[in-house]
């Protein structure tokens, strides 16, 4: 992995060694693990949900794209206790309440995306603290603050041109749209994500229609959907730092991210919009405009998310010193500090069966989440549970359907009941039937297989069409209906959106035929290449249930016609239209 650079001292420590001492007690303490995710899975999801094509040079990127991240710790004093034995000498007053206070916008975003993910993904356990300590070491919450009424920053927040030079090499996959650089992609917005990822990620926060990656109410629901992927409890440690890691693979990352998490957790305020502190050394002058922040004396330091890389147990990826070349991250003026590595997975043991746990046929609609996981429950040769044995989740078959974090694998820990439950499983649009395998990693175990089966989206039915007005459709010859033709259905009463519904110009005498002919003269429509057409297919009402038919025209013959709407089930409308013969010039 490059090395990071343009490293500040680190903010609000008298020294630098009682400052470590400090994130050290923060972050002792880390759980066994509850799950993991085949890495490999996800990148080849996401690559191909964004449509990211990569050269072999290229597939060997860092997570992180080499980028650099904001350092600045917290005070060492607790906000809920300001004064409290913990202050360290020197601290300038006020400094810990300005530190502990987020933007209202900022913090109004964190919230929100904690609540929609309880909504949506209530076993990931998302606080929304977490959000805002990253948010705080990606871009100093939005740099202060500083978002438009809508969420928007008002100025665009780069992270540095990933072109090989002290980064990774990743080349434009957006044309420049989000990051404004044609030639090589940067990281983009309050919460950093590269375009390619987002791409993938991008949430609609904010109820605007759009994803945006500068807004940070579409940048927060996605970074935390980043995190609860595959299955996550962030409740559980391992989880925890699975999923910061997923975001920067750096223990020196973590251990930041995991400082303001437990310093958010202990007490914060809202701040306006705006009034928030900025990290050290920032320059938000950008001079290009571009606001990077990263001219001047004091570099603001950036990195780029993309999902994370296959890394096994190991911590290879451990950022280097450009000093000294080793595992140890430094700062000046301050004592050289090794990582400590995550804690292991525990190695599974005692599992000699696997068994199902409830029913072993599971269904659900195209598009659709799965009403019920797998589970299943590993146990020992005397039939009792086994904690803590991995199983493996795996979708096998010719299907869409994914984990949720669009993956086809994924492993969890049994609990103290011994049972193992797969992450929420959501249908693709692909109809049809696969397996999900269930087997105990590491031990020669019969496999458990349970049946999946995607059924198509049923088709919106409508037992009543009528029209909007019942205002007489009058026209003459060489011309066309000047008032527009609108429908509605309705279901048993209800609204009935997205019916298909067929137009077609009929000949009146075979009106009441079991197929009645289509008329060869009189009003038509116009298909795509502009050529007269008296059928049209392709429609289908709105989320009110309305159809407005196209324009229709006329030919030189005058008199009275009839125009049939038909569903797909057989409710049928039918329009009187009236041609007069248009006055001779």
């Amino acid at each position: 992995m490059a090395p990071l650079i343009g490293r500040r001292l680190r903010k609000g420590a008298a020294t630098t060694a009682v400052a470590a001492a400090a994130m050290a007690a923060l972050t002792a303490s880390q759980a066994p693990g509850f799950a993991s995710t085949d890495h490999s899975d996800r990148d080849r999801n996401r690559e191909q949900a964004a449509g990211e094509s990569r050269t072999p040079a290229e597939a060997d990127t860092p997570i992180d794209g080499g980028s650099s991240y904001q350092t600045d710790l917290p005070p060492l004093t607790t906000p809920d206790k300001p004064g409290s034995s913990i202050d360290l000498p020197g601290l300038p007053g006020g400094a810990t309440k300005a530190e502990a206070g987020i933007p209202a916008s900022v913090l109004d975003a964190y919230k929100g995306a904690e609540a929609a993910l309880k909504e949506s993904n209530p076993g990931c356990n998302l606080p929304w603290q977490l959000l805002a300590a990253i948010g705080k070491v990606e871009s100093g919450q939005a740099r202060g603050g500083n978002v438009d009424s809508e969420g928007t920053t008002v100025t665009p927040i780069l992270g540095p041109a990933l072109n090989g030079k002290g980064f990774a090499l990743i080349k434009d996959t957006d044309g420049g749209a989000y990051d404004g650089d044609s030639t090589h992609d940067r990281a983009v917005g309050p919460m950093q994500f590269i375009p390619s990822t987002w791409a993938g990620w991008g949430k609609d926060g904010n109820g605007d229609g759009e994803k945006n990656p500068n807004n940070v109410y579409d940048a927060a629901l996605a970074a935390g959907g980043y995190l609860c992927a595959a299955g996550r409890d962030l409740s559980v440690q391992d989880d925890l730092d699975r999923a910061i890691l997923g975001y920067n693979h750096s223990r020196e990352y973590l251990n930041t991210v995991l400082s303001w998490f437990e310093y958010y957790k202990r007490g914060t305020h809202e701040l306006p919009d705006g009034a928030g502190v900025l990290p050290s050394g920032d320059d938000t002058s950008g001079g290009d405009g571009s606001g990077s922040g990263r001219k001047g004396k004091g570099k603001q330091e950036h990195h780029a998310h993309t999902l994370p890389k296959p890394t096994g147990d190991d911590d290879s990826s451990t950022p280097t010193s450009p000093a000294t070349g080793s595992g140890k991250i430094e700062t000046p003026g301050s004592p050289s500090h090794t990582p400590t590595k995550p804690t292991p997975i525990p190695t599974p043991s005692g599992a000699d069966k696997l068994g199902s746990v409830g029913a072993k046929e599971l269904s659900a609609t195209a598009g659709a989440d799965f009403a019920r996981s797998p589970r299943v429950k590993a146990v020992d040769a005397a039939g009792k549970p086994v904690a803590g044995a991995r199983v493996r989740y795996e979708i096998r078959g010719e299907t869409d359907a994914r984990f949720i974090g669009l993956v086809r694998s994924a492993t969890v820990l049994t609990g103290s009941d011994g049972i193992a439950t797969a992450p929420k499983l959501a249908a693709g649009e692909k109809t049809g039937s696969f397996t999900v395998r269930a087997t105990v990693v590491g031990r020669d175990v019969a496999p458990v297989d349970f049946a999946a089966t995607v059924k198509a989206r049923p088709v919106p039915r409508a037992d009543v069409l009528a029209r909007l007005d019942d205002k007489a459709l009058k026209a003459e010859t060489g011309g066309f209906f000047t008032d527009p033709l609108t429908v509605k259905a309705t279901y048993q009463g209800k609204v009935a959106a997205q019916v298909p519904v067929t137009a077609t110009m009929i000949t009146p005498d075979s009106a009441k035929a079991a197929q009645p002919q289509q008329n060869d003269k009189g009003p038509y429509f116009l298909d795509e290449k502009g050529n007269p057409v008296r059928t049209l297919t392709a429609l289908k009402t709105n989320v009110l249930g309305q159809l407005t038919l196209p324009k229709i025209l006329t030919d030189d013959h005058a008199g009275t016609f009839l125009l049939r709407l038909t569903t797909a089930e057989g409710t049928v409308l039918d329009v009187e239209l009236t041609v007069a013969q248009a006055a001779a010039s």
